[in-house]
């Protein structure tokens, strides 16, 4: 099995079969010259970007790159979602994952960092 483990998540594999379908519709549409059943198929494929990107961002789907060996596993799920993965695109478009050291403002009288308020308007 590959060091990365690439798409072997629960998120991976549901989005796969999705678009599958999708796909198979929008072929369906080709061949029967179907407008219904082409907006149908693209309406599919566009549902499993979706799921695959919720199921991730619940915690069904990993990051990319090396990963231990124990976190392999289909039915694994990855409790550090909720704070995003460095350098993932469907992190990013959730707003996860941005906090920085420059963000984190410290707390009087205390040692810990708390998160900057937001700023209003704009």
């Amino acid at each position: 099995m590959s060091q990365h483990d690439e798409g072997h998540t629960v998120a991976g594999w549901t989005g796969t079969a999705i678009a599958t379908a999708g796909s198979g519709l929008l072929g369906l549409g080709v061949c029967t010259v179907s407008a219904a059943a082409l907006v149908a198929g693209l309406a599919v494929c566009a549902v499993s970007v979706l799921v695959t990107w919720y199921l991730h961002l619940a915690g069904w789907g990993k990051p990319p790159g090396p990963r231990p060996r124990a976190q392999w596993p289909l039915r694994v799920r990855d409790t550090g979602a909720r704070d995003g993965h460095p350098g993932c695109v469907s992190c990013r478009l959730a707003g996860r994952g941005r906090r920085t050291a420059s963000a984190l403002r410290p707390v009087s009288g205390v040692g810990e960092a708390e998160p900057a308020p937001a700023e209003a308007g704009g």
